[in-house]
């Protein structure tokens, strides 16, 4: 029996998938719980339209990316904290506070997990830092540390 699968099922196929399997395991497992349905010609198609329509998202998204991208790497989110001698910090800047300066700032909302700053910044100036925007685009943005 043909099915498209609506879940994943382990062992058997992935959502979005058509697959052949038995019919008296689609008939008393797959069916009762909802993971499949029966992969007539309007299934098929209507599947076929919802995965054009999920690529076209996604070209979507990633273009926006890039966008987003190009104007991180304009901007510059200013910072400022304690420092001694030397232009070291007292303490450090972290990810959560650049993601709140870029919100206030530059009204640009990035989740903190998305900055890769392999350890927070320790010292004055200016230093770029990685931004994760899609699997696929990263951005630059530039932090300017001044003192308090």
């Amino acid at each position: 029996m043909k099915v498209i699968f609506l879940q994943d099922v382990k062992g058997q196929g992935k959502k979005g998938q058509v697959k052949e399997v038995s019919e008296g395991y689609a008939q008393n497992f797959l069916f009762p719980k909802g993971l499949v349905k029966h992969a007539t010609d309007g299934n098929v198609k209507t599947l076929e339209n919802q995965s054009a329509a999920e690529l076209k998202r996604k070209e979507q998204e990633k273009e926006e990316a890039v966008q987003l991208g190009k104007k991180l790497e304009e901007m510059t989110v200013e910072l400022k904290a304690k420092s001694g001698e030397g232009g070291r910090l007292f303490g450090a800047i972290t990810s959560k506070q650049i993601a709140e300066g870029l919100q206030k700032q530059l009204g640009i909302k990035i989740d903190k997990r998305k900055m890769e700053l392999s350890e927070p910044i320790r010292t004055l100036g200016l230093t770029q830092v990685v931004v994760k925007l899609h699997p696929e685009v990263k951005g630059t943005l530039k932090v300017q540390v001044t003192e308090e």
